[in-house]
């Protein structure tokens, strides 16, 4: 069994476990499913959902992946990444058709561990990894305004794609709100702010809190704001999914499968990244195919669940080292502590403000920004490097992350080899004189 190529973090680890790691494993936890908790209900919202699909996500995927990865600490979860391709696909094929796109994504994702396609992710160029989170942090950003201003739509208005959402903003700016201004950015200011003086407490559980209190007892914002409970259903309990009701037929899983590519490739550089993070954080080293394997049982026990696409959460993930875990049984633990939250807790989301929600989505596009890398690689003055993911950035914002990629690997392997024919020096042919 030692030598199995897929075989998880955790059995490698439980011979060695002792008490103190197993206290600091649940505190570590505990305070990573705090976390994770409004995180998971607004990534949810953002990808167009209902927010307690975040919830059976995080469960769901973060157990999986801990019992099944390879990796000592990786958290997995809904994540942003996926907040654009989830809205469209339920947009355009409804719930049924994310369910099929993300069991045929965890597919996929399990047949490229077998195949030990893990190791070949560390080659994808690095600028179109960049633009492309880049891209997605900008389309988060521009989804949120609408709850962030409290706009109101006109009937039969949905927009999915990011220009449509600022055409859409535009035209409903009349309906602007205060109170709603006046929520969101004082839990802005606590995102920001609070940090600074705090860190013990996680941010967005201080300004979740602050925002239901304001809608709550200050009786003139009570008709300016808009919560999640106005807009959605609060179920408590498990999830019941009908899985008779679905529409599953030969078409539509051949039409989903871009996306269920898409969907998996996403989730195998996310989750792999997540893992080198991991890794020099904690002085370890992950197994990338296993944690594809268990990315995609993830992915497929999230469907099941009544979830959506998951994949590894860096900043989830960093989070829990930072905190002392350093087992699998630590993002075990949140699983559990949000399960117990799902059966006996989850009505009081119900109190969130959606301004509050645009607000904690706003600090996640900017902590995804990418500011810096796009900084670095304007400073290094390869136009090759700027120009693939500055197009990456802009394509992933005006169409999708299939056009962006696929555009941004083709450039640079366009910019790869003329940069190799360049330099290559050019051989006379050598004739023999005859005669």
């Amino acid at each position: 069994m030692n030598g199995f190529y897929l075989k998880p973090k955790l059995f490698s680890v439980l011979g060695s476990y002792s008490k103190p790691q197993l206290i600091k494993d649940i505190v570590a936890g505990i305070i990573v499913a705090v976390i994770a908790l409004p995180l998971s209900i607004a990534l949810a919202i953002a990808s167009g959902v209902a927010p307690v699909c975040g919830i059976y996500t995080a469960i769901a995927a973060g157990f999986i992946v801990s019992l099944l990865g390879g990796s000592r600490i990786q958290i997995a979860g809904p994540t942003a990444a996926f907040a654009t391709i989830v809205a469209g696909i339920v947009a355009k094929n409804g719930m049924d058709g994310l369910f099929i796109a993300t069991v045929m994504a965890g597919i996929i994702l399990i047949v490229m561990g077998v195949f030990k396609v893990g190791g070949l992710i560390k080659y994808i160029p690095h600028t179109i990894t960049v633009g492309f989170t880049a891209g997605i942090a900008v389309t988060i950003f521009i989804g949120q305004i609408k709850d962030f201003l409290g706009l109101t739509y006109k009937s039969g208005v949905s927009p999915i794609e990011a220009i449509e959402k600022i055409e859409a903003n535009i035209a409903s700016i009349g309906t602007f709100s205060w109170q709603a201004l006046l929520v969101g950015a004082v839990c802005l200011l606590i995102l920001i702010v609070y940090p600074k003086f705090e860190k013990r407490v996680p941010p967005s559980l201080i300004a979740v809190a602050v925002g239901a209190l304001m809608v709550k007892f200050i009786p003139v914002l009570d008709s300016g704001v808009n919560t999640i409970g106005e807009l959605y259903d609060i179920p408590m309990g498990l999830p019941q999914v009908d899985f008779g009701a679905m529409n599953i037929s030969a078409s539509r899983v051949t039409g989903l499968l871009p996306d269920a590519f898409m969907i998996a490739v996403l989730a195998a550089i996310e989750s792999l990244l997540s893992c080198v993070v991991a890794d020099k954080m904690i002085d370890s080293k992950h197994n990338p195919n296993a944690e594809l394997v268990a990315q995609g049982a993830a992915n497929i026990g999230s469907a099941m669940f009544g979830g959506i696409p998951a994949t590894g959460a860096i900043a989830r993930t960093a989070a829990n080292a930072k905190n002392g875990g350093r087992t699998p049984i630590a993002g075990m633990v949140h699983a559990v502590v949000l399960l117990f939250v799902l059966l006996f807790l989850m009505p009081y989301a119900g109190l969130i403000p959606m301004p509050t929600i645009a607000a904690i989505l706003f600090m996640v596009a900017y902590n995804m920004s990418e500011i810096r890398n796009l900084k670095e690689i304007i400073k290094s003055k390869k136009i090759s490097g700027i120009i693939v993911a500055f197009a990456t950035l802009i394509l992933t914002v005006v169409f999708d992350l299939i056009v962006a990629i696929a555009v941004g690997i083709a450039l640079a392997a366009v910019f790869y080899l003329t940069e190799r024919l360049s330099n290559k020096k050019i051989i006379k042919p050598q004739f023999s004189h005859v005669g």
